[in-house]
């Protein structure tokens, strides 16, 4: 009965609260479902309004599974271009791919298919099934997770640990809009079950909400220890251009255009000119012109006064921007 309660609260504001976004649009069941794929990867990683733009214009170019699963990975770098975490560009069109020929082009519309698809994990294959075929699926993203989190007021180390907060996310019930559900569920998180500074006065669950009886909206995360990571990073320039090479070395950036960079163990008295979080990684870099003509594999002069023409990760326009200043 309280799921009940909580599941039509929960609709109710949504219907009257909901963002407008690209992929919510009322589309043709088929175009829901390739929209409802490509956000879900879009939006591993990455904030909804820094999507949105690059949604608009990847579906502009690339409107269908058909279209995404032949275009060519220049084409594809480019129109992800800026959203970082450049795997999943690579996995979303190998799932297109493997749509094209193993679904007879459909996407999936069960989970353990739908888990056989590149980059496509637990959360991805829940969040498809629950929003573009309305299967009763709570997708369990970090939104919903902190809803979770502080309607239960859960706070121990064993309490917070993913299987545990699978079991408890049954309170939330279910629903016949079960596509409405999970992304209410998820939009209550971001507009109003906030990190910091919830908007409690607005909450429609609130009353039941043993973090808002408590007055303690603090949460305890399972803390992730970023890794350092030392690189020495060398700049070979001549007539005004940098020479860069195609990443095949290291797993972050794979294929795309770095500076030659090295990774050192543990150096000692290593002063870094840049600092980078990346995925777990912290990394600390330092610059080194190099004048020898050393030859590298698969690497290019590029004119840094046409920057923006070239397609480059944003790791490495920082780096020319840093050289640029300094």
């Amino acid at each position: 009965m309280k799921e009940k309660i909580i599941t039509k609260k929960v609709l109710k504001w949504y219907d009257l609260n909901k963002r407008s976004l690209p992929w919510r649009k009322k589309v043709s069941l088929e175009r829901k479902q390739y929209y409802t794929l490509v956000s879900e990867f879009m939006l591993q990683q990455t904030q909804v309004t820094t999507v949105i733009p690059f949604f608009n214009r990847f579906i502009k170019y690339l409107p269908s599974i058909n279209s995404l699963s032949k275009v060519n990975d220049k084409k594809l770098i480019k129109l992800w271009e800026g959203l970082g975490y450049y795997s999943r560009a690579r996995n979303l069109k190998k799932t297109a791919q493997a749509i094209i020929q193993n679904f007879n082009g459909k996407l999936p519309n069960n989970s353990e298919d739908l888990l056989t698809l590149p980059g496509v994990g637990n959360y991805t294959a829940n969040a498809i099934l629950a929003i573009a075929f309305n299967e009763p699926y709570i997708p369990l993203d970090g939104n919903i997770e902190r809803v979770l989190k502080r309607y239960l007021y859960l706070k121990k180390k064993k309490e917070i640990q993913k299987d545990n907060l699978v079991k408890k996310k049954k309170i939330f019930g279910t629903s016949l809009r079960s596509s409405d559900y999970a992304q209410a569920l998820m939009e209550l998180g971001a507009l109003i079950c906030k990190p910091i500074n919830p908007i409690c006065d607005q909450c429609p669950i609130r009353k039941n909400c043993k973090s808002y009886r408590k007055k303690d909206f603090t949460l305890t995360k399972n803390a992730k220890k970023n890794r350092d990571k030392y690189f020495i990073l060398k700049v070979y320039k001549k007539d005004q251009k940098y020479l860069l090479i195609k990443n095949t070395k290291f797993n972050f950036l794979k294929n795309l255009s770095i500076f030659p960079m090295e990774e050192l163990s543990n150096p000692k008295n290593f002063n870094e000119n840049l600092n980078f979080k990346m995925s777990n990684m912290n990394m600390n870099i330092k610059i080194q012109y190099s004048k020898d003509n050393q030859k590298f594999p698969s690497s290019y002069w590029f004119d840094r006064k046409k920057l923006n023409s070239y397609m480059l990760p944003s790791f490495t326009k920082k780096v020319v921007k840093y050289l640029e200043k300094n």
